[in-house]
This record gives C-alpha cells, structure tokens and sequence, in this order.
C-alpha cells in the first residue's frame, strides 16, 4: 500500500471538492486540473473518456469520477479515499454553513457571491472545452471535429436530445470509423 499514493488522492479530490462550488459543471474543470495537470494520473484523452462514460450514468459527476479514478489510481481503498474525500468537504460545508445561508439567503451579499460565481464556471467550463476541440482537431481533423460539434450543438440544444444519446451516438461513430481506418 502506497501511504503517499493515498494521501495525493485525498489531497486532490478533497480540494476539489471544497473549491467546486456549484456541483457538476464547476468540479469538473477541477477534476481535471488535479487528474492530469498535477498528478498527471490520466492524459486528456482518457479524463475525456471518463467524463463521458460519467455523465451517461446516473448521479453527482464528481462521486462517479473520484470513484473511478480513485479505483483506478490506487484500488480499491483508492476508491474509499477518492469518494470520502470528494464528499466530506459537501458533508462539512453543509453543516456548517446552511444555517447562516438560509438565514441570509435574501442579503444582497449573499446573492451577490452565488451570482459572481456563475462566470468564473462559466470561463473554467469553456477552457476545458476548448482543450477538447483541439484534442478532437488533432485526432479528427477540423473539418470532422466541427461537423461532429455542430451536430452534437444542434442536437442538444435545439431538438433537446439527452447527453447519453448523443455520447452514445458518437461512441457508435468512432467504433466504426476507426474500424473502416484499420479496413
């Protein structure tokens, strides 16, 4: 057993947790920053992977990602490590700060910080995405990777497909396109 392995995976999904205000979409970014940048655990292309196969599945994206990172990582008490360290910062601030929210919940500071929040995840949603489209440029060529968007764009926000439908769609594409590269 690795005490250091373990200790980096607390360290990186505990932080993660605590500064991923907001759920879903501000963790993810942060997931990312720890996974690949710091600790250099996954490349893009396999956080990508991850992230997608998470958001097809049922639940909060950040305990299915620290779970499967976590287990990959360090087994099975990587697992337990990942997702105690993912969830005790969200046990820890509700406890602590749901009372003060509530009764402040109409203050005009209060509303003020929830709403500066929107645009810092806004910016660390768009950075992550663009460090996809060009993962996808380099492994598609800009022409498929922005056909592929600009369907998956249309699909989703217009005709209100569910996410799983689209990533299982483009799952289904890149099993046969690569099967008729290797052809």
């Amino acid at each position: 057993m690795d005490l250091t392995l373990q200790k980096n995976i607390f360290i990186s999904f505990f932080r993660t947790g605590m500064l991923g205000f907001g759920g879903g979409p501000s963790t993810i970014p942060l997931v990312h920053k720890e996974v690949v940048e710091t600790y250099k655990w996954m490349t893009d292309e396999e956080f990508g992977d991850v992230l997608a196969i998470g958001n097809t599945l049922p639940g909060p994206i950040m305990t299915k990602m620290a779970g499967y990172i976590g287990y990959r990582v360090g087994g099975v008490l990587g697992l337990i490590n990942a997702l105690a360290a993912a969830v005790f910062p969200t046990v820890l601030i509700m406890i602590s700060l749901i009372g003060v929210l509530i009764a402040y919940r109409d203050s005009p500071i209060v509303q003020g910080m929830t709403q500066a929040i929107a645009p810092v995840v806004g910016v660390m949603l768009f950075v992550l995405a663009y460090s996809f489209i060009k993962k996808s440029k380099e492994a598609l060529g800009w022409k498929i990777a922005i056909l592929l968007g600009a369907i998956s764009l249309v699909t989703y926000v217009w005709l209100n497909w569910h996410p799983a439908i689209l990533i299982g769609a483009l799952i289904i594409y890149s099993i046969v396109g690569k099967h008729k590269q290797t052809s």
